[in-house]
């Protein structure tokens, strides 16, 4: 029995008041009073004080981190003259939005609002399938739509703009599964862009009622709701330009993501003009372009990983269609251009092992175990030494392919927890990990400056980060977003051997570099040199596009004592 479950096997969820209060703690102990040394631990509590705003914090801990990335239960508290007081989470809303405006200067209307929505989505989440069991064997379905709380180092994880009830029918939590709006375009009114022969096909075999001379476009229905009455759109419909043929076909599943839809074996990646966490979820065109551009030019380096490392692969985005339809200049609408573009993405059945079960990397290593893929489940109560096993297991194919695309190729790929799959094998063993969405690839230039030259420059300004920055992204996405929240998940099961975890991810590390030659900046790594956390909260008060994302450092515990090296 997991320590987060009951006799029965029923997961112990939260409520969503003590959920999103725990998130704006962390939020507040990594980006806010963590770095301004405003925080303590004693008597099994977290103390953080938010010095401009003058209040003392205090939440009792199920477990500490070596990362800081502590476990909470309960409610949080503040220091009152005559003891302590409970704080909903509206009150610790508050005192987060005035200790950000006195730190920052920087005014944000929308923060109080967007942590309300998120509260909202969670507890409409835990009503709705707020009870879940350990039966039966991870499923992968089941595995992206189990995520009830969401990103647990980001205020606002599931602040969803929009009709607040419209997740019902389209969210992840909510068990989304419906059929595509599809519209039938005239043929020269069609944008699309292939990388490879047959990457349309899953476009073009969903109907068989397109007359002569279209072309068939699926759409998100939810987006289709959204930009219905845009007057372009609506004029096309009139003359014959685009018919619509409504609502058919297998159904599609809402993943973690919201917007990228499976039936059973592919994906379709489609825009939805709804700001979900910090971004605006649309297709952009210079992204349509470049997951096409992607997945032709990487074709080679892809396959030179999946030869060195065979128990990794990627999905890659081979097409994308959408809606050209003229505005006032001449061009295609942009509004209409991005709300309908569609990205392909391979199935699962192009790149997954036989005899694997593929789940979501980020419901493996969730804080609680709300659904069948959660590692408790993997685990199966085994005992330190299994755990260690599994870890060692994952590790050798998590790590070594994501720093040779660094190393050897200039690819800064981006394996946060929603951006990978770990394929288990009967026993619930890691056997392969797949990565996924090229949105997050990103380029070095000066190991891909013929490529970036030859695409149109807002596609290629898009794709490429410089070397620093392509290296805090990994290390980011790959070790503190990845990495310690899965080790964080082991370490839940099996206390006594957190130290030895981050053992274990040192030694992974070292052995690739052992093989490498040790680059300067893994050299770095090694020694123990801060590590790079997205400022998710900082970002979202200043109103950032994601691309502009600062970073705190932390604490790294990979470093050896130093003391050992006086000895050498």
């Amino acid at each position: 029995m997991s320590p987060l479950t009951d006799a029965l096997g029923t997961a112990l969820l939260p409520t969503a008041d003590d959920a999103v209060a725990h998130t704006l703690l962390n939020c507040l102990l990594r980006e806010v009073s963590g770095p301004e040394r405003q925080t303590a631990v004693a008597d099994g509590h977290l103390l953080l004080r938010l010095p401009r705003r003058g209040v003392l914090l205090r939440a009792a801990l199920r477990r500490t981190s070596l990362l800081g990335a502590h476990r909470f239960s309960g409610p949080v508290h503040e220091e009152t003259a005559t003891g302590w007081r409970e704080v909903d989470w509206r009150r610790l809303a508050t005192y987060t939005h005035d200790e950000l405006f006195l730190r920052t200067g920087v005014r944000n209307e929308e923060f109080l609002e967007q942590i309300a929505s998120s509260h909202h989505t969670v507890s409409a989440a835990l009503a709705t399938r707020g009870t879940v069991t350990g039966d039966g064997f991870p499923d992968y379905l089941a595995s992206e739509q189990s995520l009830f709380f969401g990103h647990r180092f980001h205020p606002t994880p599931k602040a969803r703009t929009g009709d607040v009830d419209a997740w019902r029918e389209y969210a992840p939590e909510a068990g989304a599964s419906f059929p595509l709006r599809h519209l039938a375009v005239r043929d020269h009114l069609i944008a699309e862009e292939s990388a490879a022969p047959g990457a349309t096909d899953i476009l073009d075999s969903r109907r068989d009622d397109v007359p002569d001379g279209y072309r068939l476009l699926p759409a998100h229905p939810w987006q289709y709701e959204m930009l219905r009455t845009h007057p372009a759109l609506r004029d096309a419909l009139g003359r014959g330009d685009v018919l619509d043929l409504g609502p058919g076909g297998r159904p599609f599943a809402a993943t973690a993501s919201v917007r990228t839809l499976f039936d059973g074996d592919a994906f379709l990646k489609f825009s939805l003009n709804v700001r979900i966490t910090n971004c605006l979820r649309k297709n952009a065109s210079y992204e349509l372009a470049g997951a096409v551009a992607l997945t032709r030019a990487l074709a080679p380096v892809l396959a030179d990983l999946e030869d060195r490392f065979p128990g990794s692969a990627m999905l890659r985005e081979p097409a994308y269609r959408s809606l050209a339809l003229p505005g006032p200049d001449g061009n295609p609408d942009r509004t209409l251009l991005e709300g309908f573009g569609v990205i392909v993405r391979e199935g699962l059945s192009r790149r997954l092992l036989p005899g694997t079960t593929p789940l979501l990397a980020a419901a493996v290593a969730d804080e609680y175990p709300t659904g069948p893929a959660h590692l408790s489940r993997l685990l199966d109560q085994a005992g330190p030494q299994a755990a260690l096993d599994w870890w060692d297991a994952y590790l050798r194919l998590l790590v070594p392919p994501v720093l040779a695309a660094y190393f050897d190729h200039g690819l800064v790929l981006e394996p946060h927890l929603q951006n990978v799959l770990i394929c288990v094998d009967a026993d619930g063993m890691p056997a392969q990990v797949l990565f996924r969405d090229l949105e997050g690839t990103k380029l070095v230039p000066d190991r891909h400056a013929d490529t970036l030259a030859a695409l149109p420059p807002e596609v290629a300004g898009p794709m490429a980060y410089d070397a620093q920055r392509g290296w805090d992204r990994v290390v980011y996405c790959l070790l503190v977003n990845h990495v310690a929240e899965l080790l964080a998940a082991v370490a839940d099961l099996h206390p006594e051997i957190e130290a030895d975890l981050w053992a274990r991810v040192r030694s992974t590390l070292r052995t690739y570099a052992d093989r490498d030659g040790c680059p300067p900046r893994l050299a770095a790594l090694l020694a123990g040199v801060p590590l790079p956390a997205k400022a998710n909260l900082l970002t979202r008060w200043e109103r950032k596009a994601d691309r502009e994302a600062g970073y705190v450092r932390l604490p790294s515990p990979l470093a050896e004592d130093i003391l050992c090296w006086s000895a050498r």
